[in-house]
Parts: structure tokens; sequence; C-alpha cells
């Protein structure tokens, strides 16, 4: 019998009268009869943050690494808990000082960094919504959110400050803060539109000579309006409440009672994905309510390498990409290795791997192993990685199971959108049957699958497929301005995710599907798109790949980022002495790429309609192109459309035989 990891609390039912099916409702097991009950006196954000300034005032909180004067990053330092709520009481009074109301939006618009925290503290200290703008949306984007969110007050990066003043909507600010300090130009600049600006040490200062009284929010008020950029149109504005967020944080609580190792103090996260981004702000959040420290990189992805070697953090939280780059890392050491000793590693590393499928903890699976091998790959994040989080998008099976073998740390891959705070559902620590899947249903959630008759998929046959859907007290509370898409996003008190599950008779989940990815072409064949790309991406000679497909013709074509060291060596191999760049134009490494979705979509059993017919070479992974990506690295459809629109075209008027 298979172990449980949900319970079913109502049987699905047949769709009738017009109505779709639905599959059976489950929950946590931590929730079977009912949801556990909330701690009144942390049921808001501010609260969970002012009983931990209490409990942990000398700990260390936020963390940065200052610029040396020689181009280099120095040590970490850090700010406690105490000095950090001393900064956001001055902050909080110094945003009364400007005459903002309780209930006002205020925007953040920069990189991870300790004011961020601070200016979202002091939002929460007065009863502000805060508003976070994306560092990557761009200046589109963030011209929309600052219109449509009645934003009149924002906080700034320095090296915003010009994207922000180019906004359209700039004129209706009314006070900027700067996270530094601004130069005389961005000063004046500021003034042409009317705007007041302030440098950071300014603003504090103004806080501290004219204090104001606390106005803390009820668990019922707006906590923040999170724009979610989607891949495509404008950004969507994701109400969440106090209770929203301190559900989230009591839900962690009890999920992490049923296990062994607990969080303590001494727990270190290393915050890079964006803090506009639900992920890393309930992560942070979470972290605060231990008493625990978050250390922010210093700005560049690529180098965060330098940043986990001087802070040494315990978790590790990001998107598939990240980790994909992390085996890929491995891997390609792997192949430097003299031939016994890579043998050595591979029969260490199936050693393992056989203990841990008998249900042996990680730790325990074999200290040997870890011993000779894998603490090398501990070494490379850090040497102190406890915990690893993937989330964002579903994390492939063989990169899940490396890091379980190899990380010699707790890897968990969860599922959420910004509208379920973060937390849909969550997997366990040591369970290799979970590989591949999303875990079970959070501890204040419900989720069923409903029919999705277009796609084929069902919740009552023998393998529960439909779109998930999510109900309980996590979920967001609509979208600002927008009744019209919260009608349609919640149904009769569900919110519909999009996203295609297929639920275990345990009540375990796998992602398979994108319900908004899906096109129909000509012949009236739908194509999940997002699905296709999962499934051609294991080539080894792809990076990446866009699948592509117009309604009005019968094939899909793609956009294939090659694999840049397979086809150099490729290419040594056949005699080619291009760049990289020059090698995507040949037709010989076109028809090899060709051949290869071939084969990948004989293997896979793709239907015919699902074959790639063409396709176009870029050598720029898209998310170094501008606007091609979200943050969380999924692919805007219509920007990458605009992009290759004449090639795409191009394509198709050879495939047809028309000529240009």
């Amino acid at each position: 019998m298979k172990k449980m990891f949900a319970v079913k609390v109502e049987e699905g039912r047949e769709g009738r009268d017009g109505l779709p099916s639905v599959g059976p409702v489950y929950r946590n097991l931590l929730a079977h009869h009912h949801f556990p009950p909330i701690d009144p006196h942390l049921s808001t954000a501010w609260e969970i943050f002012r009983a931990s300034v209490e409990k942990y005032p000398g700990n260390r909180m936020l963390g940065w690494r200052p610029f040396l004067d020689h181009k280099k990053w120095g040590p970490y330092a850090w700010k406690t808990y105490e000095e950090v709520y001393g900064e956001t009481l001055c902050a909080g009074s110094a945003l009364r000082a400007q005459g903002i109301q309780p209930g006002a939006r205020v925007g953040i618009y920069g990189s991870n960094c300790p004011q961020w925290i601070v200016a979202m503290e002091a939002c929460s200290s007065q009863s502000l919504i805060c508003v976070p703008l994306y560092d990557t949306l761009g200046p589109g984007a963030v011209d929309f959110i600052i219109d449509h969110a009645d934003i009149d007050f924002v906080f700034v990066q320095d090296k915003k400050v010009k994207e922000l003043l180019r906004c359209k909507h700039a004129r209706r600010l009314r006070s900027m803060v700067c996270f530094t300090s601004m130069t005389e130009e961005e000063k004046d600049g500021a003034a042409s539109v009317g705007l007041k600006s302030y440098s950071w040490n300014d603003f504090v200062r103004m806080g501290k000579e004219n204090p104001s009284d606390l106005l803390p929010p009820q668990p019922f008020n707006i906590c923040t309006i999170m724009y979610t950029s989607g891949t495509s149109g404008n950004p969507k504005g994701v109400i969440l409440t106090h209770e929203n967020i301190s559900t989230c944080i009591r839900g962690v609580d009890i999920f992490m009672e049923q296990f062994e190792d607990k969080m303590t103090v001494n727990d270190v996260y290393i915050s890079f994905l964006p803090l506009a981004h639900i992920l890393d702000r309930m992560i942070e959040e979470y972290f605060f309510h231990k008493g625990a420290s978050v250390g922010y990189y210093h700005g560049d992805i690529s180098e965060i390498q330098d940043d986990l070697m001087e802070l040494k953090p315990t978790f590790l939280a990001g998107v598939p990409r990240v980790f994909e780059r992390v085996h890929e890392g491995v891997l390609k050491a792997l192949e430097e290795l003299n031939p016994v000793r890579r043998k050595i590693f591979g029969m260490l590393y199936n050693y393992k791997l056989n203990w841990m499928k008998r249900g042996y903890k990680q730790k325990h699976a074999s200290p040997i192993a870890d011993l000779l091998a894998f603490r090398k790959v501990k070494a490379r994040l850090g040497g102190r990685i406890r915990l690893i989080v993937s989330g964002g998008a579903p994390l492939g099976s063989e990169v899940e199971e490396f890091l379980r073998v190899t990380s010699c740390a707790f890897v968990l891959q969860g599922y959420g959108l910004t509208e379920t705070c973060g937390l849909t559902s969550l997997g366990f620590p040591d369970e290799m049957c979970l590989i591949g899947t999303v875990g079970s249903a959070f501890v204040y959630n419900e989720i069923r699958l409903e029919e999705v008759p277009e796609m084929g998929y069902y919740p009552l046959g023998d393998r529960p497929r439909g779109e998930i859907c999510v109900r309980g007290k996590m979920a967001f509370a609509g979208y600002y301005k927008n009744p019209e898409l919260t009608r349609e996003t919640i149904r009769d008190g569900w919110f519909h995710t999009g996203d295609i599950g297929e639920m275990s008779e345990n009540g375990v989940i796998t992602i398979i599907d994108r319900k908004k990815n899906l096109i129909k072409l000509s012949q009236g064949e739908y194509v999940a798109v997002e699905y296709l790309e999962k499934v051609y991406c294991v080539s080894p000679t792809i990076e990446d790949i866009w699948v592509y497909g117009d309604s009005f013709k019968s094939m899909l074509i793609a956009v294939v980022v090659p694999h840049e060291e397979n086809t150099v060596k490729w290419a040594r191999q056949n005699g080619y002495q291009d760049s990289f760049s020059g090698l995507c134009s040949l037709n010989q490494l076109q028809d090899l790429i060709l051949q290869e979705l071939r084969s990948t979509a004989e293997r896979n059993k793709l239907r015919g309609f699902e074959h790639i017919k063409a396709i176009i070479l870029e050598p720029q992974p898209f998310e170094l192109q501008a606007d091609l990506m979200t943050p969380t690295l999924k692919k805007k459809r219509d920007q990458l459309l605009k992009r290759y629109k004449g090639e795409i075209e191009g394509l198709y008027e050879k495939l047809s035989g028309v000529k240009r």
C-alpha cells in the first residue's frame, strides 16, 4: 500500500448541466478534520516582525556586502533585529510626515537589499500597502503599475532612478526616496516633474525628528498588492491580506514540526530571487519570524558563487534553471576528472541512491560517499547548506534526484502562485517517491482537479488529470481593479490556477501542463507547447527551446538555443572552426538538431502534429535578451513572437513552398 501524503475529504463528481467534472478534494494530513487554528497574537505581518524583534533583538537580521575601493566586494556586514526595527520606525514616521494616510499604496522599485525590507516593514507599521515593482519588469510595466495602483510615493534603488523618471506617470508621484543617494542631475530630473526626492539617510533622519505613533494593521487589511509579470499582457495586481501572510507563516511552522531537523536562529538564507516575487518574499518573512539571518547577493547573478562562499548559507531557494546550472557545473567538473575517479563517483552515487530508495534518510544513506565525493558538491554551495527548495516551475526529475543524492541537504520541490501566497503544495524531505512531483496540499489549502475537455484531461479516470483548483485560507482576495478577471478565476470559491496536474492515489500532485499555453492549429488539434518544450529540451544539443504554432498553420516550428559546449564539441569533431554564433548559421547544425528533435518526438510517442518541422537557431540565451523572460525565467510568448516574427513568417513560407 502506498504511503499517504494527503487525505481525501470530499468525493469527486461527474459534470452535469454544462458544468465540468471535478475530482476529489484533498487536504494536508495535518488538516484532516479542519484547518489548524491561527495564532491570534501573530495575525499580521507587522505583529510577526515585532514579536521577533522582542525575542531576538541582538540576532543578525539583514546582511549585505559593501563595495570596497579596489573594485572588490567586502565581507558581509549585518544589521540586528533591533537596529532594523529602529530604522523601520523612523522610515514609518517619515512616511506619515509626508502626509501619507493608512491604506495608501507605496511602491518599492529595486534589487534585494536591507533598505527594501525596511521600506516594506515601514509600510506595515503604518497600515500602508506595499506595492513591489519587479526589478526586471522594465519601464513599460513599472509605468503601468504606478498608474494602475495609484502610487504616490516610491522607494527606489539608485540604479533605477533614471528609469523611474522616464515613466510617463512619474508626474503623478509626490515623493521618492533613494536606497542610497542621488546625483544632482537626478535630483534636478525629479524636481522637473514636480517630485520631491530624498536620500535614504535624509529620509530616516526626518522620521527621527518627527516621530509618529504606530498605526498597526488588522488581519483583514491589505498587506501588499503584488503584480505578477505574467507571460502576456499587462501585469495583474494580486491582493494579499495580512491574514494571507500570517496564515502562510503559521502553516510552515506546523509543517516543520513533523521533522526531526528544526530551523534555528543560526540558519542563513541567501536572497537572490526578486523580493518582488512571492517565493523570496515569503521565505524572508519566515526567516524573520524565526529570528534567523538573510544575506543579499551583491547584484550580479553570474558571480553568486562568490557570495555563496562568503555567506556560507544553510538554505538555498531557486527556480529550476538555477539548479540545472548547478547540475551542469558538477557534470562539467566530472568530465575533467580521470576515468577512474569518474567511475568511482558514479559507483558512490548509485550506492547512496540505492539506500535512499530503500527508505534511508539522505544523511544516513552513505556517510562514506558523502565524505569521499559529495562534500565537494556541498562545498560549491558554501559548505553549510541544509535545505534546498525549488519553485516557480517544475524541476526535472534527473536534476532533483542528483541534488537529493549529492548536495548532502534536504531537497524539496514546491508549487505555488502569487495568488496562493506562494504555497499551494509542498514535498517532503527524504521521500524519494516524490521525485518529479510537487508534493501534496499545503496545511491551509484544499486542492482538487477540474476537467479540461478540450485538452482531454479528465479528473475521475484511472490517472486523474485536470486543472488544479485551490481553496483555503491562503488564497488571495482578488485582482486589484479587475473584478472581471477575479470572477473568471475564482468560481464557487475555487481559484483556478491554469496549471494542469495529475493526482496520484496518495494525494501527490505532478504538474504536467499549462492550460493557458494551449494553442490550436489550423486542423483543429490542440497543442500544449509548454509540455512539448519540456520534452524537447532533453536533447543534448539544446539549451532552451520556444515552440510556436499559428492557428492558421498546420505545423509547429521552434526557436532553439543550442547548448554551446556540446555544439562546439560536435563542430570540432566535424572540422568546423567557427565561433558559436557562426556555428548557429550552419545548415548542418540545423539538420543535426532537427534530427534530434525527431528522435525525441518518436521516443516520447508524440503525435505527428506535435513534431517540430523547422527551427531558427539563436546563439544568445533568451534570459540574456531584453524582456523575453519573466523574473522567474518563464517565457514571455508575446514578446518572443515580436522578436522573431519576421523569421517565423519566412520559415512558414519556406515550409509551404511559397517564395518571398
